[in-house]
């Protein structure tokens, strides 16, 4: 019995010592280690850190929206917007007990994302690894590696060419469903966020995974679901164990995550020999191994299903969010949408519609879309980590530091893009960038975004054959709202007015 005890005793000033050391200690030597570099912060607070001031920041922006204007950091990311001002653009803030060191500087960013053998990706929670599973956005090393090697085939730009009929085949079956909705009508409103999402959804349904929108549509109202569980959860401190809890958010991410598994696994099974000689993802993903080299084996059924929850998520989102921001933008800016309009109707003479073929004619729609994806990119910040101690510029950053890289913050530089920073001006992709990484839209480095040749075309054929058709304005119900929710999206909807062209 006295043994009993005594290990008990030991066990739990075990457990206190440990505690004591990553709860107090550790931050406290981390917090030195910075400030004695001039890198300052707000301060930490034991076990939360700064979580709950952030929570608090950002439900205070997006409780209202914002006046018509491209200035956004203040509502996006308002934690950095605060501190940066008082802390300067390299700062660290704490996640938990973690430090989160910021950076917003592109010699800087360069040098933590061009870096393989140190810097990865930040692991997720065991909750928001449920939305992203094991696919690309998660795993690390070899097995990312493997992953990467197979599915950036499926979309490199000669196969993504393979895909314009179905994209234009997609976009001209929404417009026709306008048409008959508008009626006798001179003028229709829609809410094109929802609509895109729709739209891109029946995309990468046809293009990437041979199936139809209805087919895969209770796929994406599960991932939907998912989507606002995820953020919520991001936003939180972790505690281990947590997810084995009965709670009600806990019970519902487990049901939406097996339905989700289910959905996939039924779309694998569905026309299987068909797929055999198809060249969609699934098939990719499924058979085509001769990319491979002799001692490396291709994808098994369960990765297969993480790599698909990773492309439905991923591959609707992005093009939904910039064919979004793109319409409202030129609904703002009526001289750009006519210049577009000029453009596309020089090129698509007639009633032709855009080809694989006339797809780099469009040099201004490239524009008008960079420019979108500056001001408005799909993420307001990327996250790293390191596994060692590396050194950035002349600043020492110990092992298993976060990184808060500020992706809006970069967009909307003024040393970087001139004090008209805020200024929709597509003008300025007409010519090369003043540094590398000062357009971050889809990454930088092995992590780069793999469908982002995907995203581009399907926003830019989208585009042409909409603003071809139709003129459009903002709503008088279009709220100027944008938001962060895992992507950058506009809070209450884009409502946007359109009139067909004659």
């Amino acid at each position: 019995m006295q043994i009993l005890l005594f290990t008990l005793i030991l066990s739990t000033l075990a457990f206190l010592l440990k505690f004591i050391n990553s709860v107090f200690l550790v931050p406290w030597r981390l917090k030195r280690h910075f400030n004695k570099q001039g890198i300052g912060g707000p301060g930490y607070r034991p076990i939360i850190g700064n979580t709950e001031v952030i929570k608090q920041m950002i439900a205070e922006a997006e409780s209202k929206p914002i006046p018509f204007g491209h200035d956004i950091l203040h509502r996006v990311a308002p934690h950095y917007f605060k501190w940066s001002a008082t802390h300067g653009k390299t700062f660290v803030f704490w996640f938990g007990n973690k430090p989160r060191l910021t950076l917003a500087e592109p010699d800087m960013i360069k040098q933590l994302l061009l870096q393989t053998d140190s810097v990865d990706k930040l692991d997720f929670n065991p909750l928001s690894k449920m939305l992203f599973g094991q696919g690309l956005v998660g795993l690390k090393g070899e097995k990312w590696a493997l992953h990467r090697k197979i599915t950036v085939q499926a979309f490199n730009m000669k196969r993504v060419k393979a895909w314009v009929p179905d994209i234009v085949a997609s976009t001209v079956k929404m417009l026709e469903q306008w048409e008959q909705q508008k009626g006798g009508r001179d003028e229709l409103e829609r809410e094109v966020h929802s609509e895109f999402h729709k739209l891109s959804a029946e995309i990468i349904s046809r293009t990437a995974f041979g199936i139809s929108f209805e087919e895969g549509k209770h796929i994406f109202k599960l991932q939907e679901q998912q989507v606002a569980l995820t953020s919520q959860s991001l936003q939180n401190v972790y505690i281990p164990g947590f997810r084995f809890l009965p709670t009600k958010n806990n019970r519902l991410m487990q049901r939406l995550e097996k339905e989700t598994r289910d959905s996939v696994r039924k779309v694998l099974q569905t026309n299987n020999k068909a797929r055999e000689n198809s060249k969609d993802l699934l098939s990719l993903l499924m058979y085509d191994n001769e990319n491979l080299g002799k001692e490396e084996q291709g994808l098994g059924v369960e990765e297969v299903i993480d790599e698909c929850k990773t492309f439905y998520f991923a591959g609707k989102e992005t093009t939904a969010n910039l064919l979004t921001w793109t319409l409202v933008l030129l609904a703002f800016h009526q001289d750009w949408q006519s210049k577009a309009r000029n453009e596309v109707i020089r090129i698509c003479k007639d009633n032709a519609l855009p080809t694989a073929e006339n797809l780099n004619d469009f040099k201004l729609l490239d524009m008008i879309l960079s420019e979108t994806l500056r001001l408005y990119p799909p993420v307001v910040a990327m996250s790293r980590q390191t596994s060692k101690a590396i050194k950035l510029g002349s600043l020492d950053v110990p092992a298993n530091t976060q990184f808060y890289v500020a992706v809006a913050a970069v967009h909307h530089d003024t040393k970087l893009w001139g004090q008209d920073s805020n200024v929709f001006n597509p003008l300025r992709f007409s010519g090369p960038r003043k540094h590398l990484t000062s357009f971050l839209p889809f990454g930088l480095g092995p992590r780069m975004c793999v469908g982002q040749n995907l995203a581009l075309v399907e926003a830019k054929i989208a585009l042409a054959i909409i603003i071809k058709q139709f003129s459009f304005g903002l709503s008088p119900s279009y709220f100027h709202a944008p938001r962060f929710a895992l992507t950058l999206q506009p809070q209450f909807g884009a409502h946007i007015i359109f009139r067909k062209n004659p």
